[in-house]
Protein backbone atom coordinates (compact mmCIF):
# COMPACT_ATOMS: atom_id res chain seq x y z
CA UNK A 1 0.00 0.00 0.00
CA UNK A 2 1.13 3.43 -0.73
CA UNK A 3 1.08 6.06 2.08
CA UNK A 4 -1.28 8.95 1.25
CA UNK A 5 1.42 11.56 2.35
CA UNK A 6 3.54 10.31 -1.05
CA UNK A 7 2.50 13.45 -3.04
CA UNK A 8 3.55 11.47 -5.84
CA UNK A 9 1.50 8.09 -4.82
CA UNK A 10 -1.92 8.65 -5.94
CA UNK A 11 -3.51 10.58 -8.72
CA UNK A 12 -5.36 13.74 -7.56
CA UNK A 13 -7.49 14.11 -10.35
CA UNK A 14 -8.12 10.34 -10.97
CA UNK A 15 -8.31 9.87 -14.93
CA UNK A 16 -6.92 13.10 -15.37
CA UNK A 17 -6.34 12.95 -19.43
CA UNK A 18 -3.70 15.71 -18.80
CA UNK A 19 -1.81 13.00 -17.01
CA UNK A 20 -1.68 10.02 -18.90
CA UNK A 21 -0.69 11.94 -21.75
CA UNK A 22 2.12 12.99 -20.00
CA UNK A 23 3.03 9.61 -19.09
CA UNK A 24 2.80 8.63 -22.41
CA UNK A 25 5.11 11.36 -23.88
CA UNK A 26 7.58 10.43 -21.14
CA UNK A 27 7.51 6.82 -21.91
CA UNK A 28 8.30 7.71 -26.08
CA UNK A 29 10.54 9.85 -25.00
CA UNK A 30 12.56 7.17 -23.04
CA UNK A 31 11.74 4.02 -25.81
CA UNK A 32 13.47 6.76 -28.35
CA UNK A 33 16.75 7.54 -26.47
CA UNK A 34 17.11 4.21 -24.80
CA UNK A 35 15.20 1.40 -26.44
CA UNK A 36 11.51 -0.48 -25.91
CA UNK A 37 13.22 -3.32 -23.79
CA UNK A 38 15.53 -1.41 -21.76
CA UNK A 39 12.96 0.83 -20.55
CA UNK A 40 11.39 -0.13 -17.21
CA UNK A 41 7.90 1.42 -16.09
CA UNK A 42 10.08 2.37 -13.40
CA UNK A 43 12.33 4.75 -15.47
CA UNK A 44 9.24 5.62 -17.12
CA UNK A 45 7.46 6.34 -13.33
CA UNK A 46 10.90 8.62 -11.92
CA UNK A 47 10.65 10.78 -15.37
CA UNK A 48 7.35 11.67 -14.98
CA UNK A 49 8.08 12.33 -11.65
CA UNK A 50 5.37 9.82 -9.93
CA UNK A 51 5.42 7.15 -7.93
CA UNK A 52 5.26 3.66 -9.74
CA UNK A 53 1.50 3.03 -8.13
CA UNK A 54 0.75 6.44 -10.40
CA UNK A 55 2.41 5.15 -13.39
CA UNK A 56 0.64 1.90 -12.98
CA UNK A 57 -2.89 3.33 -12.76
CA UNK A 58 -2.78 5.36 -15.93
CA UNK A 59 -1.16 2.49 -17.83
CA UNK A 60 -0.75 -1.37 -16.22
CA UNK A 61 2.31 -2.28 -18.82
CA UNK A 62 4.48 -0.85 -21.14
CA UNK A 63 2.28 -2.47 -24.02
CA UNK A 64 -0.63 -0.50 -22.62
CA UNK A 65 1.97 1.96 -23.33
CA UNK A 66 2.31 1.21 -26.68
CA UNK A 67 -1.46 0.55 -27.71
CA UNK A 68 -2.23 4.23 -26.34
CA UNK A 69 0.72 5.25 -28.97
CA UNK A 70 -1.06 3.24 -31.53
CA UNK A 71 -4.40 4.81 -30.90
CA UNK A 72 -2.59 8.52 -31.22
CA UNK A 73 -0.74 7.80 -34.45
CA UNK A 74 -4.10 6.47 -36.23
CA UNK A 75 -6.15 9.66 -35.15
CA UNK A 76 -3.03 12.04 -36.06
CA UNK A 77 -3.18 9.80 -39.55
CA UNK A 78 -7.07 10.10 -39.91
CA UNK A 79 -6.83 13.95 -38.92
CA UNK A 80 -3.84 14.77 -41.48
CA UNK A 81 -5.26 12.14 -44.63
CA UNK A 82 -8.60 13.97 -44.06
CA UNK A 83 -7.41 16.96 -44.44
CA UNK A 84 -5.24 16.07 -47.69
CA UNK A 85 -8.81 14.98 -48.77
CA UNK A 86 -10.54 18.25 -48.84
CA UNK A 87 -7.67 19.64 -51.64
CA UNK A 88 -7.31 16.32 -53.49
CA UNK A 89 -8.22 16.49 -56.91
CA UNK A 90 -8.51 12.45 -57.63
CA UNK A 91 -8.77 9.08 -56.58
CA UNK A 92 -4.50 9.12 -57.45
CA UNK A 93 -4.13 12.00 -54.89
CA UNK A 94 -6.67 10.45 -52.14
CA UNK A 95 -4.09 7.52 -51.81
CA UNK A 96 -0.84 9.01 -51.80
CA UNK A 97 -2.41 11.73 -49.46
CA UNK A 98 -3.44 8.36 -46.97
CA UNK A 99 -0.56 6.32 -47.54
CA UNK A 100 2.44 9.43 -47.23
CA UNK A 101 0.60 10.75 -43.99
CA UNK A 102 1.15 7.51 -42.40
CA UNK A 103 5.01 7.81 -42.85
CA UNK A 104 4.79 11.93 -42.01
CA UNK A 105 3.42 10.34 -38.92
CA UNK A 106 5.68 7.62 -38.20
CA UNK A 107 9.00 9.19 -39.36
CA UNK A 108 10.53 9.46 -36.04
CA UNK A 109 9.44 6.94 -34.91
CA UNK A 110 11.23 3.88 -36.66
CA UNK A 111 13.40 2.70 -33.66
CA UNK A 112 10.11 2.07 -31.63
CA UNK A 113 8.58 0.45 -34.38
CA UNK A 114 11.27 -1.84 -35.33
CA UNK A 115 11.77 -3.10 -31.53
CA UNK A 116 8.24 -3.79 -31.36
CA UNK A 117 7.67 -5.50 -34.92
CA UNK A 118 8.68 -9.56 -33.35
CA UNK A 119 5.61 -9.10 -31.50
CA UNK A 120 3.20 -7.73 -34.34
CA UNK A 121 3.24 -11.47 -35.54
CA UNK A 122 2.35 -13.16 -32.12
CA UNK A 123 -1.50 -13.49 -32.06
CA UNK A 124 -2.26 -13.76 -28.55
CA UNK A 125 0.18 -10.58 -27.97
CA UNK A 126 -2.02 -7.49 -27.31
CA UNK A 127 0.40 -5.49 -30.15
CA UNK A 128 -0.09 -8.35 -32.61
CA UNK A 129 -1.14 -6.51 -35.60
CA UNK A 130 -4.52 -8.89 -36.48
CA UNK A 131 -5.11 -9.55 -32.87
CA UNK A 132 -8.56 -8.52 -30.97
CA UNK A 133 -6.47 -5.74 -29.15
CA UNK A 134 -5.58 -3.95 -32.34
CA UNK A 135 -8.79 -4.26 -33.88
CA UNK A 136 -10.08 -0.66 -33.21
CA UNK A 137 -6.92 0.58 -35.02
CA UNK A 138 -7.47 -1.85 -37.93
CA UNK A 139 -11.19 -0.56 -38.63
CA UNK A 140 -9.72 3.38 -38.56
CA UNK A 141 -7.49 2.87 -41.12
CA UNK A 142 -9.59 0.61 -42.99
CA UNK A 143 -12.51 3.11 -42.89
CA UNK A 144 -9.93 6.02 -43.76
CA UNK A 145 -9.03 4.23 -47.50
CA UNK A 146 -13.17 3.60 -47.91
CA UNK A 147 -13.19 7.36 -47.26
CA UNK A 148 -10.67 7.62 -50.11
CA UNK A 149 -12.35 5.40 -52.12
CA UNK A 150 -15.72 7.40 -51.79
CA UNK A 151 -17.26 8.82 -55.13
CA UNK A 152 -15.75 6.30 -57.22
CA UNK A 153 -17.87 4.02 -59.30
CA UNK A 154 -17.07 0.66 -57.97
CA UNK A 155 -18.43 -2.50 -58.69
CA UNK A 156 -20.48 -3.40 -55.29
CA UNK A 157 -17.82 -6.38 -54.23
CA UNK A 158 -15.14 -4.20 -55.37
CA UNK A 159 -16.36 -1.50 -52.73
CA UNK A 160 -16.53 -3.51 -50.06
CA UNK A 161 -12.80 -5.67 -50.72
CA UNK A 162 -10.96 -2.81 -51.40
CA UNK A 163 -10.58 -0.87 -48.39
CA UNK A 164 -8.75 -3.89 -46.51
CA UNK A 165 -6.65 -4.34 -49.93
CA UNK A 166 -5.35 -1.04 -49.55
CA UNK A 167 -5.06 -1.51 -45.70
CA UNK A 168 -2.94 -4.71 -47.05
CA UNK A 169 -0.91 -3.01 -49.14
CA UNK A 170 -0.28 -0.16 -46.31
CA UNK A 171 1.13 -2.31 -44.11
CA UNK A 172 3.28 -3.91 -46.24
CA UNK A 173 4.56 -0.74 -47.35
CA UNK A 174 5.21 0.27 -43.71
CA UNK A 175 7.40 -3.19 -43.34
CA UNK A 176 9.43 -1.35 -46.25
CA UNK A 177 9.25 1.77 -44.59
CA UNK A 178 10.99 0.02 -41.05
CA UNK A 179 14.28 -0.83 -42.87
CA UNK A 180 14.52 1.39 -45.64
CA UNK A 181 17.83 3.03 -45.31
CA UNK A 182 17.56 5.89 -47.47
CA UNK A 183 17.82 9.40 -46.46
CA UNK A 184 14.33 10.33 -45.49
CA UNK A 185 12.70 7.72 -46.23
CA UNK A 186 13.30 8.64 -49.96
CA UNK A 187 12.54 5.08 -51.36
CA UNK A 188 9.77 4.54 -48.99
CA UNK A 189 7.85 7.28 -50.70
CA UNK A 190 8.56 6.63 -54.04
CA UNK A 191 7.37 3.02 -53.56
CA UNK A 192 4.28 4.72 -52.56
CA UNK A 193 3.64 6.55 -55.57
CA UNK A 194 4.07 3.43 -57.69
CA UNK A 195 2.20 1.48 -56.03
CA UNK A 196 -0.95 4.04 -55.93
CA UNK A 197 -0.19 4.55 -59.45
CA UNK A 198 -0.43 0.85 -60.07
CA UNK A 199 -3.47 0.46 -58.30
CA UNK A 200 -5.22 3.41 -59.90
CA UNK A 201 -4.30 2.11 -63.58
CA UNK A 202 -5.23 -1.88 -62.79
CA UNK A 203 -8.45 -0.60 -61.47
CA UNK A 204 -9.87 0.00 -64.90
CA UNK A 205 -9.20 -3.12 -66.11
CA UNK A 206 -10.05 -5.09 -62.41
CA UNK A 207 -13.57 -3.26 -62.54
CA UNK A 208 -14.51 -4.47 -66.03
CA UNK A 209 -17.42 -6.27 -66.40
CA UNK A 210 -15.83 -8.84 -68.22
CA UNK A 211 -13.63 -9.48 -64.88
CA UNK A 212 -16.51 -9.96 -62.94
CA UNK A 213 -16.31 -14.41 -62.55
CA UNK A 214 -12.60 -13.97 -61.98
CA UNK A 215 -12.62 -11.17 -59.50
CA UNK A 216 -15.52 -12.99 -57.62
CA UNK A 217 -13.39 -16.51 -57.66
CA UNK A 218 -10.66 -14.10 -55.96
CA UNK A 219 -12.43 -12.56 -53.81
CA UNK A 220 -13.86 -15.91 -52.48
CA UNK A 221 -10.85 -17.44 -52.07
CA UNK A 222 -9.66 -14.28 -50.21
CA UNK A 223 -12.74 -14.53 -47.91
CA UNK A 224 -12.20 -18.18 -47.29
CA UNK A 225 -8.97 -17.73 -45.66
CA UNK A 226 -10.16 -15.27 -43.56
CA UNK A 227 -8.40 -12.13 -45.33
CA UNK A 228 -11.62 -10.15 -46.22
CA UNK A 229 -14.17 -9.54 -43.48
CA UNK A 230 -17.50 -7.07 -43.32
CA UNK A 231 -17.10 -4.18 -41.44
CA UNK A 232 -19.83 -5.76 -39.43
CA UNK A 233 -17.75 -8.86 -38.81
CA UNK A 234 -14.70 -6.59 -38.50
CA UNK A 235 -15.99 -4.94 -35.48
CA UNK A 236 -17.45 -8.07 -33.71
Amino acid sequence: MFKTADRRAVPQRAGSEETRRMVLETALTLFRRNGFEETTLRDIAAAADLSLGAAYYYFPSKEAIVGAYYDYVQEKHVALARGAFETAGDLRERLRAALHTKIDVMQHDRQILRALFRYGGEPDHPLAWFGPATRAQRRLCIDLFAEALAGERLPEDVRDAAPVLLWTLHMGILLYFLYDSSTGQRRTRRLIDAAVGFVVDTRRVAVSPLLRPVRRRVLNILRDAGLLVTAEAANA
